[in-house]
This record gives structure tokens, sequence and C-alpha cells, in this order.
């Protein structure tokens, strides 16, 4: 099992940058940060842009795998974003994770776009994935696609897809069956639930799908414990049965979200201290 911790980008670096080496020396395997205009879950917060927050990680640590949570198509072109993600995958010597996936409200309208039915939110992720895929592989890419086109886009230097996993997320079957068939790992919050046995019941359900439509092909997969019923960092024990049932069930990766003072994700760090004190793995 392998551990990450996501931290958000609510503060100012200089504020931020002690969580991220606390990471590295708590014993980590991954941080992760939010890739959004504005969060739903904090609209009215001070927030900062992933990519550069994930650079100046990159500059304050050496072995932190580094990861957007999740980018997605709501302000962003496969491109222009296979640019920045061929930059910091040079820059963090090839420590970077892309997460991607559907996005959400309320980036999906900042920019004036016009609402998209789930269908076609979905149809648009699964375009936005496939141009970035071919742009981090391929030199001189011309496509003209439903939503996304690019003329002539240039990869000088080689390609470096084999350096990036891509990390899709998705909770439903038709998300589920894509990132078995085009990611290289898999990332979920499980769905709504009652009870920590129903949160994991449907998770063991996807995963089963997820392999089945693998078909052989071997995937990372990463669950994100803060969507569970019961929080992650409550206690060390509660941290510890969680942790194991995602191992029942075959899960490569778990994520925590760095304690916060207030909601969301309010808790306390001395838990997070103790953890990493006796090993994360306990």
């Amino acid at each position: 099992m392998r551990f990450g911790v996501c931290i958000l980008p609510d503060m100012p670096w200089r504020q931020a940058r002690p969580l991220w080496e606390r990471a590295e020396q708590m014993g980590f395997d991954h941080a992760w940060t939010y890739d959004h205009l504005v969060w739903g879950g904090l609209p009215d917060s001070q927030w900062f842009s992933c990519i550069p927050t994930l650079t100046a990680a990159a500059a304050v640590t050496s072995r932190l795998r580094l990861g957007t949570y999740v980018a997605s198509p709501n302000f962003r072109h496969p491109a222009a974003f296979a640019r920045e993600i061929q930059t910091l995958t040079d820059i963090s010597d090839d420590r970077l994770l892309v997460g991607l996936g559907v996005g959400g409200s309320p980036d999906s309208g900042l920019l004036g776009q016009p609402e998209l039915t789930v269908r076609r939110r979905v149809d648009r992720f699964q375009e936005f994935v496939d141009v970035l895929d071919t742009t981090l592989t391929d030199d001189h890419v011309s496509i003209d696609g439903d939503y996304f086109s690019t003329r002539d886009m240039r990869l000088v230097g080689g390609e470096v897809r084999s350096r990036i996993p891509l990390i899709l997320a998705g909770n439903g079957p038709r998300s589920v069956r894509f990132a078995a068939r085009r990611g290289d790992g898999w990332v979920t919050t499980g769905s709504p639930a009652d009870t920590v046995d129903e949160w994991f019941h449907a998770i063991a359900a996807n995963r089963e799908l997820l392999v089945e439509t693998a078909d052989g092909r071997d995937l990372d997969t990463y669950l994100s414990l803060d969507f569970a019923p019961v929080s992650p960092l409550a206690s060390p024990a509660a941290f510890d049965d969680l942790v194991g049932r995602a191992a029942a069930i075959g899960f490569s990766d778990v994520i925590v979200h760095w304690p916060r003072d207030s909601e969301p994700y309010r808790g306390d760090v001395a838990v997070l201290d103790e953890l990493a004190s006796r090993g994360l793995a306990g």
C-alpha cells in the first residue's frame, strides 16, 4: 500500500511550503492539490493555481510524487495543458502524477461556456484525455474534435507520455470502464453512503468492473478515504480500519487530506503526526 496526502491550495506559498516539506518527511509516497479556478467547497476562500503550486513543491522536495487532484476540461485545452505537463515533468524529474476528471461547478460556467448534460460532459472529458494523450506522444499533431481541435501541435524533443501516468477519476460505470481502457490508474471517492460497509461495497463493485474491463492491464488504483462516512483521521484506529478495508479489495494507494482548522476536512494534525511517527502503514 502507498499513501498520499492532498494539500488544498487555499493559502499563500509561504504557509503552504512547510506542509509539502513535512509531507515528504512524514513518509508519504505522493502529495496532491486541487485544480480549480474556484472550488465550490471554499467559494469565498483565497485560492491558488495547481500547476504553479506543484512546480514550487517540486523545488522543495526530492522524492515525493506530485499530483493534480484532478484537472478537468472545464477551463483547460488539452494541447496547452500538455505543454504545462511536459514542463512540470521535466522540473520534477519525472515525479508528476496527472489526475484527470470530468469536473463540476462552478468551474464549468466561469468562462461563459454553455452548461452541458452529464453525458456530454463525459464525452468532452474522454475526448480531452485522448487529445492530451496524443499531444504528449506525437509531434505535429492536428486534430478536429467535437470539443477540442489543434493544428500542428509540436512536441520537440521526443515523447513524454511514457513518463507520465494518467490517473482517471470516476465513480460511475462509464467512467470506470474508460479508466480501465485508457488510463494508467483509477482514482475514486466512492458514492455517498450511510455506513462504511455500504461505501466499500459500492467501491468494491466498481473495482471489479475496472479489473474486468482492463482485461489484464495492470492499473494503480487510488481511493480517497475522506469521502467515507467516517473520517480517516478521526484516530489512528479509524485510519487503520479504512486502509485495511481498501487493501482487502485490492487498492494500491490511499489518499487523505491534510487536516484543516475548519471544514472541509477539519481535523487534528496530531493524528497525522502520530501515524507518521509509527510509519504510515502501522
